[in-house]
């Protein structure tokens, strides 16, 4: 089979495409063939830098995909040839919080991902893809998707009529905009991009503001809601946008922080002062994973795809994803 791989710290034009044995899998595992997988944030830092995340060479990169079951192992009961699945970004985190265990078990990085034409996996690391998206559109969902759903539904608790912060257009704040529009909540979207302002409002954002315009952006949001404050943020771009955020949840509101994409320190005095629930997020648990996919099925919600590049050009997916350029995901199809 073909893979790629991660086999130095030369980033991505020093991955390579290899040849592989098939696999075969063992007691209670799953052989998937892999028809699509997408790119996130995760997955270009695990290329561009593997020795300081620890990442044994050679590694397959990539935490999502999607396929179809070509042979199951011994006492698999869960799946059956041609069954089509995604896999799980932690393997063994099925419900529950998460533990130092489900850590070392995470695709692309602690063991071998989905950019590779074969993978074996554990069979209850795996769901079943919602019927009406493509192998393409469900490659999205482990990661981007899961971490969206994840901070909303679990850590923000919103319902209809709740007031949410968007930050960006990138694949978890897409899914996130999705989801809110589809329970009924108030969605405040922010970009740098007139263009891509006028690609959320027709996705369904009740607010924009463009951040190079209001470097300030949080005074904005606090106009949008009287000076109150959104009930939760999702928060993406780490340290260097926190403090922004902070200021624009309400007093005892709730964050999901989930990016690094800007560095910066944050003072904590702000957060004790509000109240506020500042909750780190890394992805989500099957059991997540299968309620958010039951929320898509039942609203026939489809993930965004920015770009779609062919297996043998997936190098440009990742130069794609430095690039920042996207709105949605980046997938590669196979």
């Amino acid at each position: 089979m073909k893979a790629y791989e991660i086999n130095s710290d030369g980033g991505v034009d020093a991955l390579a495409l290899t040849e592989r044995p098939d696999p075969k899998p063992g007691p209670g595992e799953v052989l998937v063939r892999v028809r699509a997988s997408s790119i996130n944030y995760r997955d270009l830092s695990t290329v561009e830098a593997p020795v300081p995340r620890g990442i044994p060479y050679p590694r397959i990169p990539n935490s999502d995909g999607a396929g179809d079951v070509v042979e199951v192992g011994p006492g698999v009961t869960r799946w059956k040839a041609g069954d089509k699945v995604c896999g799980c970004f932690f393997q063994g985190w099925l419900d529950g919080p998460i533990t130092p265990e489900w850590t070392g078990q995470a695709l692309g990085g602690a063991i071998d991902g989905m950019l590779t034409e074969y993978q074996v996996l554990r069979q209850d690391g795996l769901v079943a893809m919602p019927e009406h998206l493509s192998y393409e559109e469900a490659a999205t969902l482990p990661c981007a998707a899961l971490t969206a759903w994840h901070s909303l539904v679990e850590v923000g608790r919103v319902k209809a009529g709740s007031t949410v912060l968007l930050l960006g257009t990138g694949g978890v704040s897409v899914f996130a905009l999705q989801f809110c529009k589809l329970m009924g909540v108030r969605a405040i979207c922010t970009s740098s991009s007139d263009e891509k302002i006028a690609r959320l409002k027709a996705m369904g954002a009740d607010e924009t503001v463009n951040y190079r315009v209001h470097p300030e952006w949080q005074e904005q949001v606090l106009d949008l809601t009287g000076g109150k404050g959104v009930d939760h943020t999702v928060e993406v771009g780490g340290a260097g946008t926190l403090e922004r955020s902070v200021a624009a949840t309400r007093i005892a509101g709730s964050i999901g922080l989930i990016g690094v994409l800007t560095g910066g320190q944050i003072d904590p005095v702000a957060i004790m002062r509000k109240s506020i629930r500042l909750q780190g997020i890394y992805v989500g648990s099957r059991r997540m994973f299968e309620e958010m996919n039951a929320a898509i099925s039942q609203h026939g919600l489809k993930p965004v795809i920015s770009d779609r590049f062919a297996f043998e050009d997936a190098r440009n997916a990742f130069h794609a994803m430095r690039a920042a350029g996207h709105f949605g995901k980046l997938v590669v199809k196979l």
